[in-house]
């Protein structure tokens, strides 16, 4: 009777240990999920802030459409406003893909190759947006002349303060746009450390 009454407590106390190490498992993945997820968080605000001014902006041409009256103009208002609309929607959502990996129901090699995946198009798209955003200076930059001065930059010379200006916003671009692009970089490398903690 002792040995039966033994045996039943070892088979208990095994199964007790067992449900266990199933909710550690359990806790331990949720909160990886919770990080994977927290590492794209602030960047992800970043992303909508700068959704909210491209849709801004993009509202703001819309409106003044018509103080465009030349072909030249109408085109660059046209360019500016496919970039407004369509680089930030895309962006978010290769975020949002990226942002919403599921670590649970996967294996590990299919969550890394579709982490991989989603890490390459949301690295270049961001690189399309920068380098489209150096040509977005170029077309912006007669728009609002247009809109808010009514003038026509493409008749007139510029003065030498106004190259200035435009020089140091092209510079000011440049280091925005690098320092925006490694901290997509290392925000991704961070997550396919935390994604190689689940092997």
């Amino acid at each position: 009777m002792e040995w039966d009454e033994l045996q039943a407590t070892w088979n208990r106390m095994s199964e007790e240990l067992e449900a266990q190490k199933k909710l550690t498992n359990s806790i331990v993945m949720e909160m990886a999920r919770t990080k994977y997820k927290n590492k794209f968080n602030k960047i992800s605000h970043y992303e909508k802030l700068g959704t909210v001014v491209c849709f801004g902006a993009a509202l703001g041409i819309i409106l003044n459409f018509s103080a465009l009256d030349t072909w030249y103009l109408k085109l660059c208002g046209i360019l500016s406003l496919g970039f407004l609309i369509i680089m930030p929607i895309l962006v978010l959502a290769a975020l949002k893909q990226i942002q919403e990996l599921d670590i649970f129901n996967q294996t590990y090699s299919e969550i890394l190759r579709r982490y991989t995946k989603s890490k390459t198009r949301l690295l270049r798209l961001q690189q399309i947006s920068i380098t489209l955003s150096f040509a977005m200076l170029f077309l912006i930059v007669p728009i609002t002349a247009k809109i808010f001065n009514d003038q026509d930059i493409f008749s007139m010379s510029f003065k030498p303060s106004q190259w200035i200006g435009f020089v140091l916003v092209f510079v000011g671009m440049l280091f925005f746009s690098r320092w925006g692009y490694k901290s997509y970089q290392r925000i991704t490398a961070s997550a396919a450390l935390l994604l190689e903690d689940l092997k």
